[in-house]
Formats: C-alpha cells, structure tokens, sequence
C-alpha cells in the first residue's frame, strides 16, 4: 500500500511543472518578428514600426529579426519550421504569396504551413516610368507599347516578385509585350530607370513620391482599383483601359501552424489596439496604405486569394521562371 501511494504521488508531482506550464502567461519571454526583407526596405521599416507599437501596447519585448534571401523564401520557410509557441512569427507582404505561386518546388505553402495572426494594411504600387519615354499617361504608354511590341522594358526585383507579376499582369490585360529585366532588388532596377537603361516598374508608393515631386520620373497609374490621396491625380490602371487588373501589396502576421488558437487570438486583438491608434494611422497612410484591421480569417482569405490569382496568371500568360 505504501508502495502505491508513493507511486502515486510521484505521478502528481511530475505533473505538476506541466500544468504550470500549461498556465504560464503568454507572453513570458521575447517574441521573435521574422522580416524576410534586408533592413531598410519598405516592409522592413513598417513591420519595426508596428512592433515599436506593439511592444509598448502590450508590454512585451518584440525582437525584429531580418531573415533576406530568395524573395523573402528563406525568412518565410525558417518560421514555417519553428515551434508553433507563439514565439515566432513572419511580417509577410505580397511576396509571400507571390514567390510562393511562382516557384516550381516551393520552399513553404502559405496556406497549410501557416496561421494568419492578424491583417495589418494594403496598398497598390505605382507604375512609373522613365521621364524621357515619350508618353505623359497609361493609355499612350500602352499604344506604345502595341506599336513597338517587344521594344520596351520593365524592371522588377527578381522573377516572381510582385514587381515582376503586377507587370506580366498589365501585359496580360492589355494585350502587349514589354519585356522583363530582373534585378537583385527593386534599388537596383530604380537606378536603371532613372538612367534610362529600362523604361518602366513598378515602386512602392513610398518611394514614388520623392521620385514624382522632383520630376524624376513620370507616374502613369497605381495598380489598386481607385486612387490613392497621396497621388490624387494619378488614376487606376482600370480607369486607363487596363481591365480586370488590381495588384496591392499587403502587410500582416502570420503563425507557424499548429499555433495555439488562444495565443493567436491574443496576438490578434493587440494588433487591433495598435491599429486603432492615431498615429499608426497616420504612419501607414504615408505609406500609400489603406488599414484593414480585422480578424485572423480576414488576412487568410487575402493571403488564399492573392495566392491563387498569381497561380492562375502564371498558367495563363505560361510564364516561366527558369
């Protein structure tokens, strides 16, 4: 008898540090925020602002940590296989899904391999030209582009990129041929432009606008379906004759799967008591963005049905990304 008590208080004891465990407040050590862009870019100054933000909202420690390479693959496939604690998440953007849609042997599936946390904004990018190109709007650019089929270019930051989809996009919709120079990186092929070496790309609104006020290129269109205040008299794609093409760039946080649905659904609701700040407002609307806060499912079926378009152009327009 003694024998079995003593069994048996040994198997509670052992339980015990489990159910502690089971009840530690979340979070109760540093949250890691993967960004899979180099410092300084775009995604990567907005996602250390929103976790600035978050941290001073909720009190918890958020360490930003860049993870570059391959289009933001190597970032999103090093959270995709992290422990689904709640300790590390991905800042995702729209090459989340478009890497994910063009690459032959994907590295990580944006659907199966993640949890969407929280929807954080979105935005359209700008189609620019080169100030010298002989057009002053997107329709003559088109009409260019149909008279000399072949001789124009764009620049993007690499096959698969949103730069390299959103104009395999317009060439699509408006049945012209103007050909693809990749780059490393949207800074290099923004350099050829001003050059003259290509004749278009697409930026982020960001880095149009300086770009614009100088002169320094010329802004045909934004790729959302309406315009934006920031270049309020620069019209849509759509309004230009370009159909059935809206590409936005967006912005959220996503999970390993396997995330606990109680811990995502904290993290959901501090994002909602940054989003609701002014001056988050005002620092994503500077950025050409829109904010769309939400639920989880709201940045999942964005991210679903981002991915799936890229995966129908692809097949249709037979692009290929050797």
């Amino acid at each position: 008898m003694k024998i079995v008590r003593l069994v048996a208080a040994l198997a509670v004891a052992a339980l015990v540090p489990v159910a502690a465990l089971a009840q530690e407040p979340y979070p109760a050590k540093p949250i890691r925020l993967v960004v899979p862009f180099p410092p300084g870019a775009g995604t990567d100054t907005v996602a250390r602002f929103v976790a600035q933000k978050l941290s001073e909202s909720t009190k918890a420690s958020i360490v930003v940590e860049n993870k570059t390479g391959a289009g933001g693959a190597i970032g999103a496939a090093e959270v995709a296989a992290a422990a689904p604690d709640g300790y590390t998440l991905l800042f995702v953007a729209s090459p989340f899904t478009t890497v994910a849609a063009a690459a032959k042997t994907a590295t990580y599936d944006p659907i199966r391999q993640f949890v969407p946390v929280a929807p954080i904004a979105s935005g359209p990018l700008a189609f620019v030209v080169n100030r010298d190109l002989p057009v002053n709007s997107m329709r003559e650019f088109v009409a260019l582009a149909k008279r000399e089929p072949g001789k124009l270019n764009y620049g993007s930051a690499g096959a698969g990129s949103v730069n390299h989809l959103a104009l395999e996009l317009m060439n699509a919709r408006a049945d012209i041929v103007v050909v693809h120079v990749p780059y490393r990186g949207i800074a290099d092929a923004t350099k050829d432009l001003l050059a003259g070496a290509i004749q278009s790309m697409t930026a982020s609104i960001p880095a149009t606008l300086p770009l614009a006020a100088d002169k320094r290129v010329k802004v045909l269109a934004v790729t959302g379906a309406k315009r934006i205040p920031q270049l309020p008299g620069v019209p849509s794609w759509q309004e230009e004759g370009v159909p059935n093409a809206n590409v936005i760039n967006y912005w959220g946080i996503v999970a390993p799967a396997g995330t606990p649905p109680a811990i995502v659904a904290r993290l959901n609701a501090d994002v909602q008591k940054v989003l609701a700040q002014p001056d988050v407002r005002e620092r994503l609307e500077k950025e050409g963005a829109e904010l769309i806060p939400g639920p989880p499912e709201r940045l999942g079926s964005l991210i679903e049905a981002d991915l799936n378009g890229w995966k129908k152009l692809i097949v249709e327009a037979r692009l290929s990304f050797e």
